[in-house]
């Protein structure tokens, strides 16, 4: 799973053409934690039609400042550069999955 960065952030997501998501996540965090074996799930599924990445909050202030990341887990699906929806906490997968493949 790729984890990207304040300083690569712009260059692997905001400048990139397609759809990508985003799981906003903390180590601290027992939700963050039950998303991450579906977020990887996901990933092995869609991950040819879809960027997935993670943004460690504590580790990347500046990113998750500039999106208003508040509350984890949050994910944030960007179409073309533009955050095209965000959702907020714990999803179960299917749920998950249906959202993302509006983006296919």
């Amino acid at each position: 799973m790729r984890e990207v960065l304040d300083n690569n952030f712009q260059e692997e997501i905001e400048n990139y053409a397609g759809v990508a998501v985003i799981d906003f996540w903390a180590t601290w965090c027992p939700p963050c934690k039950m998303l991450t074996p579906i977020f990887e799930e996901l990933n092995n599924e869609l991950g040819d039609k879809i960027k997935f990445a993670k943004v460690n909050v504590d580790e990347n202030p500046e990113i998750s400042n500039k999106y208003r990341i508040t509350n984890i887990p949050a994910i944030l699906i960007f179409n073309n550069g533009k955050v095209a929806e965000t959702l907020v906490g714990f999803r179960p997968k299917q749920e998950l999955k249906a959202v993302l493949e509006k983006y296919i």
